[in-house]
């Protein structure tokens, strides 16, 4: 079991839980219950990953994309989420994720439920940040793709892109366009509009 925790061993104030003989998912549980405030913690392909609260120029890209999903869509029964966790079934398992953000119809997420299934999801959107960007360009594109997510828009900041991920199919999307940061990207249906880059 592969365990990326990019985190030092005393970041948890109670200590780390006791990982030998424990299944995966009862590790996770265990790092779930004991995470800092504003930490993530997410199980994907059978790895747990601990993320540390992002920084101000992330929150900031979040943001943009947000407002600009408010301001370009007429429909305002779409909402966006941010911290909603998603159980998303996968090959051999159940992931375990919390996007940086959440398209979905209004109400989709109106429960007491932790995780919630992926079914009314129209878009995920992650921005990079040194600890989950490998992650998110490949392990978070099959797991989104499985569940069975419309659309995936990777914000890369290392590499200057923005990466739209359509028409899921098995293990990964059918069409994927890469555009450069500053410039607009084309989110197709079901959202159907243009997102402006150029403050990324």
């Amino acid at each position: 079991m592969a365990l990326p925790l990019p985190i030092p061993e005393d970041a948890f104030s109670e200590g780390t839980p006791d990982r030998e003989g424990a299944s995966v998912q009862e590790t996770f549980e265990l790092f779930s219950a004991l995470a800092p405030k504003g930490w993530r913690v997410e199980l994907i392909e059978e790895e747990i990953h601990v993320v540390p609260p992002a920084n101000g120029e992330h929150e900031e890209i979040v943001t943009e994309v947000v407002e600009q999903v408010i301001a370009r869509r007429a429909d305002k029964e779409v909402r966006n989420f941010t911290g909603i966790g998603l159980s998303l079934p996968g090959a051999t398992d159940t992931a375990r994720v919390i996007p940086d953000l959440v398209i979905a119809p209004k109400g989709s997420f109106a429960d007491q439920q932790e995780w919630h299934a992926p079914d009314p999801v129209l878009l995920v959107a992650e921005v990079t940040s040194s600890s989950t960007a490998s992650r998110d360009r490949v392990q978070k594109i099959r797991a989104y793709a499985r569940a069975g997510i419309p659309l995936y828009l990777l914000i890369d900041r290392e590499a200057g892109e923005a990466v739209v991920c359509s028409g899921p199919a098995g293990d990964g999307y059918d069409h994927k366009s890469v555009h450069k940061l500053g410039t607009p990207v084309p989110i197709p249906a079901p959202l159907g509009f243009t997102l402006d880059t150029a403050e990324f």
